[in-house]
């Protein structure tokens, strides 16, 4: 497999460091707010990643983190509020409780959009010891120094490969950045907090050998990566926001405390967008799962939305998409269902398309070619049906769309099939031809043979 490494701006052969069980570490969720589907599209990054390295027969060890400790956004401004206690104030509950509640939503979601677990999913409050030990490292190393208030940050000039990853320079990066903390105590307006002092009020924090405190945003991401893969793993996910000053900041901690490279490849996902704009809880333009699902759609079609896109671009959200999207995947449904029984062996013309499939994988994770294989084998003659079957039930454990779902079931119309039937017999019922004739040809375009009885409409899986 060759995916594209944000470091060296490549593509690059993925070489796990353990041969044959590549290592992956990807940035989770903070848990004080629901999930969106801008945050499901990046996750959905490591779980791909994960799956097409599957396809080639390795043994996958994917971790995703937790981040449920609060960070500012300016952490040393008097006036900066810890997000999760603004969701503290909101809901009445205490911070881990608000942890708690929106980890579970986040893992419900993630199932529903056929994110499978990662094999780890370290929580931040549980390694606060691994990230004093990482900063007193850095401390004793000479990357990081102490202020008198207790404060630790990391001293980017001493790290020469710093804005590598991002493009950044440090001459660039002056006091005001937009990505920058402002703190008059700090060598360089880059320099990043590794462990907070804790303010009045605070409510969690922790002890170490500078006083009480918390630790900065990006030093649990180091601790928890290197303590669970080691000190050399293969590839680390997240969104494109996170390139600066977050997986910066990584580099920087993770290869200033070990002395060499820690990541061999970094793979960033683009943005989600509706109407022109980020969707994001800061702007307030999000949509969720639960929107999916009020609108009578199946969350995990928002899979084969995303297939549309290079994971690498940004990816424009819209409801007349996200409807195609689900009627597409009721009709590969549909489809599974009427060519079942599989295949047990394959046939040249099979085998040529399987061939295409995987090599589209392989290719930096390329799913729009992907898909255009497998709608070019739904509608190809020269396979037969069985084998066709074989193929697109081998390639869901890529896909994740639970395409046998009708066939292993044995095919009966869905809730949103009946309801068509339903309205189509009393569009008839009312001699209100025009629309039941629209609701055959929306019947018909699920992929189903509609057949009008004494007893109503009757529907079958078009052979």
């Amino acid at each position: 497999m060759r995916l594209y490494n944000s470091l060296t701006r490549e593509v690059e052969d993925v070489r796990p460091v353990e041969p044959g069980h590549p290592k992956i570490y990807a940035c989770g969720p903070t848990v004080y707010r629901s999930a969106h589907l801008g945050n499901l599209r990046t996750y959905m990054l490591s779980d791909l990643i994960r799956r097409a390295l599957e396809l080639e027969g390795l043994r996958v060890t994917l971790v995703m983190n937790i981040t449920d400790v609060g960070h500012m956004t300016d952490e040393s401004s008097p006036e900066a509020i810890d997000k999760m206690l603004l969701a503290v104030e909101d809901e009445g509950l205490q911070p881990l409780e608000i942890a708690r509640k929106y980890t579970e939503a986040v893992f419900e979601d993630a199932a529903a959009v056929g994110i499978r677990p990662a094999d780890i999913t370290p929580k931040a409050t549980e390694h606060i010891p691994e990230m004093v030990a990482l900063t007193g490292t850095l401390v004793d190393r000479g990357h990081a120094y102490v202020v008198d208030t207790g404060s630790v940050y990391y001293d980017v000039a001493s790290f020469p490969g710093y804005g590598q990853l991002s493009g950044n320079t440090l001459e660039n990066l002056r006091e005001g950045h937009r990505d920058l903390e402002t703190d008059p105590r700090k060598r360089h307006p880059a320099d990043f907090a590794l462990w907070k002092s804790a303010g009045q009020g605070r409510v969690m924090k922790w002890p170490s050998p500078w006083g009480e405190g918390f630790p900065g945003w990006h030093i649990e991401c180091s601790a928890m990566s290197m303590k669970y893969l080691g000190e050399r793993f293969d590839i680390h996910t997240g969104g494109t926001d996170l390139r600066f000053p977050h997986h910066e900041d990584e580099i920087a901690q993770s290869e200033g405390a070990v002395g060499h490279r820690v990541v061999s490849i970094w793979v960033h996902g683009g943005h989600l967008r509706q109407s022109g704009q980020k969707i994001a809880k800061s702007t307030g333009n999000v949509i969720r799962v639960q929107d999916l699902e009020d609108h009578g759609l199946d969350p995990l079609a928002f899979r084969w939305l995303c297939f549309q896109t290079q994971y690498r671009s940004e990816m424009d959200f819209s409801w007349d998409a996200m409807e195609a999207a689900d009627q597409r995947v009721k009709v590969l449904r549909h489809r599974m269902a009427e060519w079942a029984p599989t295949a047990a062996t394959l046939g040249d013309d099979a085998t040529t398309f399987d061939t295409r499939f995987r090599g589209a994988i392989a290719d930096d994770l390329s799913l729009p070619a992907a898909v255009r294989v497998v709608n070019e084998l739904v509608s190809s003659a020269a396979v037969p049906d069985g084998e066709k079957y074989a193929l697109l039930a081998a390639w869901d454990h890529m896909l994740g769309l639970d395409l046998e779902r009708e066939a292993k079931a044995g095919w009966k119309p869905g809730e949103d099939v009946r309801a068509l039937i339903e309205e189509r017999d009393a569009a008839r019922e009312a001699k209100d031809y025009a629309t039941s004739d629209r609701l055959r040809d929306e019947l018909a375009g699920l992929g189903l043979e509609v057949m009008d009885t004494p007893e109503g409409t009757r529907v079958r899986p078009r052979t």
